[in-house]
């Protein structure tokens, strides 16, 4: 996950100067421009009657934009909407989600769950990112987004492979660390790249054994959303650790894959999602009215778990607007603000 460079950079000692070398630079993402292409001729069809056309079918982005419009004037704004999503989708670089390996030179960094680095590559403005990998790992890990316009990122995921050298600088930042030992439940909360920290978190503590208090498993909570599948970073390592882990509860949610699979998990925003997972018993008229409808709704997984805001600690990093929903929501419900970490972008 990319950090704002022009937030507060607290120095915990000791910060390290020095270069590593690339082990690994994976896409995690897919590119699904062919699969795209597939579902818009299959849904042509249907959209040329909702049109009461008889023009062909558009063979380029262009064309597709233009029917776009065309579905909004003739008042079909939802399938304009899913059209519109599908174009985006087929049109994006790729790779746009990067996994980053990187080997320090001259020592391993120190460092704890939920700090970041500064990264320097070529000759493009550093960046500040969050350590994906647990402190008990020898190599550093990186979740990178591409960022439309930016200035490293498209560097990275186009140019950066195995053997190239990067300057690191860090560690940084204590807003976002591992509350003291204690027996309430951990709940994580991310969008994309915003798990890349709490990756680092969730492995520390099964690592640490600090999923467990006085011989007692504390549950611990992963809601984690993106728009499509191949957007979750970590899918698989998170579908793993709930098997090897009863305790650990992970929870996907993605608003634009049914689009194109046939994905039965849930696809509400993440705060929207957290609120089908409370325990029974929460006073409901201290959940936010809007989010009524999804408090109703039936849980997608099957998770014998429920969450109990006034017994459980928060970890949330993502978009602000996310941020603050999930934030308002927890504490309505009676979670003590000193146990909410938030760090958030956008």
């Amino acid at each position: 996950m990319e950090q704002d460079p022009d937030r507060p950079q607290e120095k915990p000692d000791p910060v390290v100067d020095q270069t590593a070398r690339v082990t690994e630079a994976r896409p995690m993402d897919e590119s699904r421009a062919d699969e795209v292409g597939e579902e818009l001729s299959r849904r042509w069809p249907d959209v040329a009657e909702r049109l009461d056309g008889d023009a062909d079918e558009p063979t380029d982005v262009r064309g597709w934009k233009q029917v776009v419009d065309e579905l909004v004037e003739a008042g079909e704004e939802r399938t304009a909407d899913e059209i519109d999503a599908l174009i985006d989708r087929a049109d994006r670089s790729y790779p746009s989600l990067l996994g980053l390996r990187l080997t320090p030179d001259e020592q391993r960094l120190a460092f704890d769950p939920g700090q970041y680095v500064r990264i320097s590559f070529e000759e493009e403005e550093p960046r500040v990112y969050s350590l994906a990998s647990s402190p008990n790992e020898d190599e550093l890990e990186l979740c990178i987004t591409r960022v439309p316009g930016g200035e490293l990122t498209p560097s990275l995921l186009d140019g950066a492979k195995r053997g190239d050298d990067l300057f690191v600088r860090g560690p940084f930042g204590d807003e976002l660390s591992l509350l003291d030992e204690s027996d309430r439940d951990m709940v994580f909360v991310a969008t994309g790249t915003g798990v890349a920290p709490l990756r680092s978190m969730i492995r520390y503590t099964f690592e640490e054994g600090l999923d467990s208090h006085d011989g007692e498993n504390r549950d611990v909570w992963l809601f984690l959303g993106a728009s499509w599948r191949d957007d979750l970073p970590y899918h698989a390592e998170f579908e793993e650790l709930s098997r090897e882990h009863e305790n650990f509860h992970y929870v996907p949610t993605l608003s634009q894959e049914r689009l194109l699979t046939d994905w039965v998990g849930e696809t509400a925003y993440v705060q929207q999602t957290l609120v089908k997972y409370l325990a029974e018993g929460v006073d409901r008229e201290r959940v936010p009215e809007e989010l009524h409808g999804h408090l109703d709704s039936e849980a997608r997984y099957d998770i014998d778990a429920r969450l109990d805001p006034e017994n459980a600690e928060l970890y949330i990093c993502g978009v602000g607007r996310m941020c603050e929903s999930v934030t308002d929501v927890t504490e309505r419900l009676g979670l003590p603000e000193r146990v909410s970490k938030v760090e958030s972008y956008g």
